[in-house]
């Protein structure tokens, strides 16, 4: 009987680089969770350090300090055995369909790889079934076993990476923006997709985006983002019904909405003023104060903590 009681937990999480500049601080001090069958939303503008949290999570990255906690182990003090066993519970599928993938192998060969590396079949005919089995699963016709991505439209390279994520039949995935690059229609393909596996197998997902209406669509929970810090985590419907931070008013405002009745009724928008400030040297105090339309005096000295101003909701500012 397992003891953890999120599948995964991100702990006081920091992601420095050195750059010409100084120490960028990609991801500073984030702490998240996720409960097992649920997805968690993260979203936030270019350069906020998302993806980058998505990388560090899946252990593509090394952090600077903290902890990612996957069913009650820390990730980055796990032997070879522990890495090799999280590598296969723990998938990744990338923005860019086209160049995660590797373009002189085929849609077999691409699918059937991780297979073969994990060494998940006993011999070529099961290769092959799981590889149709996969194929199946995502949508991809078996027309197109021979075929190379730059053959495919969007829509069917991302299957493949999708395939690809699923080949090892993990617990755990970060989507990385997997909607992004591609069309409309074609984004609704792959959102449909994503959420029927979730239905049928239980998968987790870490869902990455800027796009504020697919996150709304797709996820159970929602954490937003800035210059590298959680500002607001809530449920879905209570983010978007009641946001509490200065930046979540900002975003959503800016989301389009259809007047159905008729009756004209628009949302106030939010303009924010200047410019994100560099992650090599945030401001003190508050990060979001240069640009917040309620800053006083103690923002710009005083850095607010992530802390649960009603139940289940929590924001970093001090006027929540």
């Amino acid at each position: 009987m397992s003891d953890y009681k999120n599948l995964l937990e991100v702990r006081n999480l920091k992601k420095y680089f050195k750059v010409h500049e100084g120490i960028l601080q990609a991801v500073d001090d984030v702490s998240l969770s996720i409960s097992k069958g649920l997805t968690l939303g993260l979203v936030g503008e270019s350069g906020c350090g998302k993806s980058t949290l998505g990388r560090l999570v899946i252990g593509l990255l090394e952090p600077t300090a903290g902890e990612v906690v996957f069913k009650g182990s820390n990730v980055f003090a796990l032997d070879e055995k522990g890495k090799s066993r999280f590598r296969r519970d723990a998938q990744i599928v990338f923005q860019d369909p086209f160049s995660s993938l590797n373009p002189r192998m085929s849609v077999f060969q691409l699918i059937a790889e991780p297979l073969l590396i994990n060494k998940a079949c006993r011999n070529r005919r099961e290769v092959e079934a799981r590889v149709m089995e996969l194929m199946d699963t995502v949508g991809l016709a078996e027309r197109l076993v021979t075929s190379f991505p730059h053959e495919l439209d969007g829509g069917r390279r991302q299957r493949i990476g999708v395939a690809r994520a699923l080949a090892l039949n993990p617990d755990f995935i970060v989507l990385d923006e997997p909607v992004s690059a591609l069309d409309v229609c074609i984004q609704a393909q792959i959102l449909n997709l994503l959420g029927d596996l979730k239905k049928e197998y239980g998968y987790t997902y870490l869902f990455i985006s800027h796009n504020l209406s697919v996150v709304r669509y797709v996820s159970d929970e929602v954490a937003v983002m800035y210059l590298g810090q959680v500002v607001e985590r809530s449920g879905n419907m209570v983010l978007f019904e009641d946001p509490l931070h200065p930046y979540t008013q900002a975003l959503l405002s800016a989301v389009p909405t259809i007047d159905l009745d008729g009756e004209g009724k628009q949302k106030k928008r939010v303009i924010l003023e200047g410019d994100v400030p560099s992650p090599v040297d945030p401001p003190p105090g508050c990060r979001f104060a240069p640009r917040c339309f309620r800053r006083q005096e103690r923002c710009s000295s005083e850095s607010p903590t992530l802390s649960e101003v009603k139940p289940g909701h929590f924001a970093a500012c001090h006027f929540a």
